[in-house]
């Protein structure tokens, strides 16, 4: 070795195993950082997505839990579950929230062998006994929602359609997935049928559509009012409703598509499920027509051992057959209050008192006066949940005032009502009997500012919300014109051959380019009837000051110093049923959450504050920390 070579080699050495300077050592540690930061999203990650604990059932010879008494069982239902939620699927968030407050009520999940034992072999249920179910078959509700069930212990069977592992289906559970659930335990197999498909359709304008699948329907869906059927329901129909198939023929269609459905979950999965819930729900039976009826009545008798016939109602006992079994689907709406709200409604009067509302942040709940109904202080949200077919009160406790100034997100859907009182004098009873008020209610997606005094309610003005924001109006001509188009290019996308779809999509271009009248030509304006799910969101900005009033909802001047009586009270919120309302999926509901987002009531100078629901400090740095780590783990569970 030459003296170059000696003298390289301990400066080698320190290059590869000292740290001679601040910059190395600021390097070093930020590598051990990050990889630290690296192991702990890592570990973040898998336990987000894999399971690793199997379901323990619940102990049947704890009298804590068995007593021995019939004590029924309530059945919930999800349609679907998504990470962030949608108008129809539930949010992980809000998910967690309901059944970890269920669990917290001390509610078991029970098996479907547990239901059949209860009816067929007279053995007790827990006393606070849960049928879990989730709809449809999305491999999205399973991937969210195991991890879930790991941590609270329960079990919930997962309804699937047997078409879609015949089509191998990308969007919906796998037979391979359902065998890796089934050994975990957390997951039992139910089914809705062979398909979900729709027969004897019509549009809201009355055109005849006849038969449509899934991914057509759901194409034109926002066309479609409650005026069709589902596959198995009814005979198939001309556009004058007349029968186009015998009762032979009818039998013979309805025959095949369980038998398909029999042979599919046989050759695949190995058989077919115990747990039938048929499509659609609350019929006079199994189907809209006696004939019909029978016929559903023959296949799934013999094929299943229970049946899901209704829904809207969530307690079954032995009183109801375990083919007429009944469950409530849980909206993705509902704030946990309301939920609890319909399933007290729902159990014998004995048992009510076991469900406890929830009150979320306490020391906030503490400053206000419950009245009537339900209230949850969730970060900046008050969720004030009415009675069924009633309403929900608020007062707040110590705050009398003369001017105000009222900034507030109103949250309700536009079904329902949701108001701010200011001024108010007298007692506040469970009729809100206040002797004097000024308020700001939402009602239907109508606005009002009512002032009451002397006995008298006075309307000082209203503003239709749907106008409001309605800058360019369609007409009738126009909205059907567009139905119908839409309705062509679905029939074309989906046709069974290349000619066919040629031939929709030049009929569909053809009526494109017809001239029809819009309103300012003077045809009628369309306007959409009001489903029980539109989200109502208002800003409403409210200032008084004596004996004047300014309204602002949306940035939109409204009320600009008009004359009141002077108001001088107290403050208090409240929420309303508004009736049922439209629902394509037949969703009937009488309990309303009024949600008061972000509010705000000061004196006119802003220089006393009566009240103020926002996120301040640590819990609005902590609320940002936890949104956009939420978002990191979303980006790693949707690409991983």
């Amino acid at each position: 070795m030459t003296e170059e070579k000696q003298e390289q080699e301990p400066t080698l050495k320190q290059k590869h195993f000292y740290l001679q300077s601040k910059k190395d050592w600021i390097k070093f540690i930020r590598s051990i950082l990050e990889w630290i930061s690296l192991i702990v999203l890592g570990v973040v990650i898998f336990r987000a997505l894999f399971v690793t604990k199997t379901y323990q059932p619940y102990d049947r010879n704890d009298p804590k839990i068995v007593d021995g008494k019939d004590h029924g069982l309530i059945a919930l239902s999800y349609f679907g579950v998504d990470r962030e939620g949608t108008d129809t699927l539930i949010s992980l968030q809000r998910l967690e929230e309901e059944l970890t407050t269920l669990k917290k009520l001390g509610y078991v999940t029970v098996s479907q062998k547990d239901v059949e034992n209860y009816y067929y072999h007279k053995k007790p249920l827990p006393k606070k006994a849960l049928f879990l179910v989730f709809e449809d078959g999305r491999r999205d509700t399973v991937l969210f929602t195991e991890k879930l069930l790991e941590r609270l212990n329960y079990q919930a069977t997962i309804l699937t359609y047997a078409e879609k592992f015949k089509n191998n289906d990308q969007k919906f559970v796998s037979v391979k997935d359902l065998k890796r659930l089934s050994k975990e335990g957390f997951w039992e197999l139910g089914t809705n049928g062979y398909r979900l498909s729709y027969i004897n359709t019509y549009d809201r304008y009355h055109r005849f559509l006849g038969k449509l699948d899934s991914r057509e329907f759901i194409e034109i869906n926002q066309y479609i009012g409650r005026n069709y059927n589902h596959y198995l329901m009814d005979y198939e129909r001309d556009r004058n409703g007349i029968p186009i198939e015998s009762t032979k023929e009818m039998k013979k269609r309805i025959d095949r598509d369980y038998q398909l459905m029999k042979k599919i979950y046989s050759k695949q999965v190995g058989k077919v499920p115990d747990l039938y819930a048929i499509m659609h729900s609350n019929t006079s039976r199994y189907g809209d027509n006696a004939n019909v009826s029978a016929e559903n009545a023959v296949n799934l008798e013999s094929l299943f051992k229970m049946n899901i016939n209704r829904e809207g109602y969530s307690f079954d006992n032995r009183k109801n057959s375990i083919y007429d079994l009944t469950r409530m689907e849980v909206q993705a709406w509902w704030y946990q209050n309301h939920l609890l709200m319909r399933v007290k409604d729902d159990l014998p009067k004995k048992d009510r008192k076991k469900i406890k509302f929830v009150k979320g942040n306490v020391k906030k709940y503490q400053q206000w006066k419950l009245v009537k109904g339900a209230a949850e202080f969730k970060k900046d949200t008050i969720a004030l949940t009415s009675d069924s077919e009633s309403n929900g009160l608020l007062t707040l406790k110590k705050a009398q005032g003369k001017t105000f100034h009222v900034k507030c997100e109103l949250l309700g859907n536009k079904i329902g009502q949701q108001t701010i009182y200011l001024g108010t004098q007298g007692t506040a009873d469970k009729k809100h009997n206040f002797s004097s008020y000024l308020s700001v209610s939402l009602e239907n997606n109508k606005l009002y500012l009512r002032q009451k005094s002397g006995g008298t309610i006075k309307t000082l003005f209203k503003q239709d919300m749907y106008k409001l924001h309605d800058d360019h109006p369609v007409s009738i001509p126009e909205d059907k014109k567009a139905a119908l188009v839409a309705e062509l290019k679905t029939r074309g996308k989906f046709a069974k051959n290349s000619t066919l779809a040629e031939l929709y999509q030049m009929k569909a271009l053809k009526e494109k380019h017809k001239k029809v009248k819009s309103v300012k030509q003077g045809a009628k304006e369309y306007i959409p009837e009001i489903q029980i799910n539109d989200p109502g969101d208002v800003k409403v900005d409210l200032m008084v000051t004596g004996n004047k009033v300014w309204l602002t909802v949306d940035g939109k001047k409204l009320v600009k110093g008009q004359v009141i009586k002077e108001a001088n009270g107290g403050i208090a919120l409240e929420s309303a049923f508004g009736g049922f309302g439209e629902s394509q999926r037949n969703i009937a509901d009488d309990v309303y959450d009024g949600a008061f987002q972000n509010l705000v009531v000061t004196n006119a100078s802003g220089s006393k504050t009566y009240v103020d629901e926002r996120l301040h400090g640590w819990e609005l740095a902590k609320d940002k920390w936890d949104s956009f780590w939420n978002k990191i783990v979303d980006w790693f569970i949707v690409n991983l």
